[in-house]
């Protein structure tokens, strides 16, 4: 009986229907000249339709989601569809955290392939020969059409990358032994799912810092921002009406966007809870409500009436006489506060004089105790 060793280095190869699966990728070229025709490092991207090879090429000069979008619908009108779907590599612009079975896409790619109707299939970490396709596409025009090239313009790299990809996709592949041009437009076209409409809208994407006060500021608005956030950059993207915010690809908050200008839009609940300084605020008039009760029922009348007498500016006086802890006890606050409401008195003050000079100790005449 034989024993049959495992062997890494065995693979299975992946097919493919026409129209099912596109690649794409990477791969870095170097130095090359921008649309500005000033020298940058550059990307090709590469996307490739996995049954006929056919290939769409452009440089690129960034690494970003919103240049990777614009790369697939560039290449989208380019087939005239799309496949069904699209396997990429472990991108940081396109999967955040690399887990097959649960993958982080970023919001906006995920909208994307939603718009189009496509699926977004990663690679395995460290599984290459899962999108071999491509690999050997961005292998192949790093070696036969970079190497030993320079060009002198941006429109001079464009038009001769334009060139030698047709001459690509028009010589016999190397596995299939057809030409990938004729096998697209025979096979592969027609399995294609048609284009939308409209194309995907790339929402712009605005960085902010969260400052101490929990507010980022955009077109001289200032907007909250949960506390937790406070020092942190976050990403805002924006449509006609609504302020959407993020961070790390966690929607964090939402705004309706003013019109106006120097405008505050606050929800209050972005504040920590013992931040909550506002006159209005319920759990604000529970606190001071709960200390002055454990003054008295008569500095707990007081402080009813404070709420309704002075609606915005209840807290000074209320922290005034709760001041006076410190210079006397509960018991002659309290007989302060009742004989002040004998004469019909919520001043901070006059309670305080009361108890300076010890008229809590007169006798109350005229004065009915509400029932």
């Amino acid at each position: 009986m034989y024993r049959i060793k495992n062997n890494n280095k065995v693979c299975v190869r992946f097919h493919t229907a026409a129209g099912e699966e596109a690649q794409v990728d990477f791969g870095y070229i170097g130095i090359q000249p921008n649309p500005e025709d000033i020298r940058k490092k550059a990307w090709i991207f590469n996307m490739r339709l996995s049954y006929s090879r056919y290939d769409y090429y452009e440089v690129v000069f960034d690494q970003t989601v919103t240049t990777f979008i614009q790369a697939h619908i560039h290449a989208f009108r380019h087939y005239g569809g799309l496949p069904g779907i699209i396997k990429i590599d472990n991108l940081k612009a396109a999967i955040l955290e690399a887990n097959f079975y649960e993958d982080t896409y970023q919001e906006m790619y995920k909208k994307f392939s939603e718009h189009y109707g496509c699926g977004i299939v990663p690679c395995r970490v460290r599984k290459p020969k899962e999108k071999g396709k491509v690999e050997a596409g961005i292998k192949f025009v790093k070696n036969n059409f970079f190497a030993g090239r320079k060009f002198d313009s941006y429109q001079e790299l464009v038009v001769r990358l334009d060139e030698w990809t047709k001459k690509k996709n028009q010589r016999i592949h190397g596995t299939t032994k057809k030409i990938p041009e004729e096998l697209f437009n025979q096979e592969e076209r027609a399995k294609l799912k048609s284009l939308p409409l409209v194309d995907f809208v790339i929402p712009e994407i605005i960085r902010r810092k969260v400052y101490n006060d929990c507010h980022v500021v955009l077109n001289h608005n200032y907007y909250s921002v949960p506390y937790e956030y406070v020092g942190k950059i976050i990403d805002l993207q924006q449509d006609d009406k609504l302020l959407h915010m993020y961070h790390e690809n966690k929607q964090i908050a939402v705004h309706t966007k003013s019109l106006g200008k120097g405008e505050f839009i606050t929800n209050q609940s972005h504040y920590p809870k013992y931040k909550h300084f506002t006159v209005e605020s319920p759990i604000y008039r529970a606190l001071y409500s709960e200390k002055m009760k454990a003054i008295g029922n008569y500095a707990e009348k007081i402080f009813n009436l404070l709420l309704i007498e002075q609606p915005y500016h209840w807290y000074k006086t209320a922290k005034g006489i709760l001041s006076l802890q410190k210079s006397y006890a509960n018991e002659v606050i309290e007989a302060a506060c009742e004989r002040a409401l004998s004469f019909k008195i919520t001043s901070y003050s006059k309670i305080k004089n009361i108890c300076k000079t010890g008229s809590y100790n007169l006798p109350i005449e005229n004065y009915e105790e509400d029932k």
